[in-house]
C-alpha cells in the first residue's frame, strides 16, 4: 500500500549533482589508449583470419578479418570521440 504524504515537507526531493570534470591526466590516458586501439584491433583481426586460414586451408579469411578488425577499431574510436564531445558540450 502506498503512503500519501500528509504535508509538503514529506515529498521526495530531486537533487541534481554535476559530474566531476575529468582531469587532464585522465583525458591523456584515454587518448593514449585510443592511439593503441586501432593498430591492436587491426592486428587481432588479422591474427584471427590467419589462424582460421591455417585451420580451413583457405587464403581469403586473413583479408576479411583484417578489414573487420580495422572497422571495429574505427567504430570504437568514433564512439569515444562522440562521447567525449558530448561531455564537453555539457550533454
Amino acid at each position: 500500500m502506498r503512503r500519501i504524504p500528509s504535508c509538503p515537507t514529506e515529498r521526495a526531493r530531486l537533487v541534481l549533482v554535476a559530474k566531476p570534470k575529468k582531469t587532464s591526466a585522465a583525458r591523456f590516458a584515454e587518448y593514449s589508449a585510443l592511439a593503441l586501439l586501432l593498430p591492436v584491433s587491426t592486428f587481432v583481426g588479422y591474427a584471427i583470419g590467419y589462424y582460421l586460414d591455417k585451420a580451413f586451408g583457405t587464403r581469403w579469411l586473413q583479408i576479411v578479418f583484417l578489414i573487420l578488425g580495422s572497422a571495429a577499431g574505427f567504430v570504437q574510436l568514433i564512439r569515444t570521440i562522440m562521447r567525449d564531445s558530448n561531455e564537453d558540450d555539457g550533454g
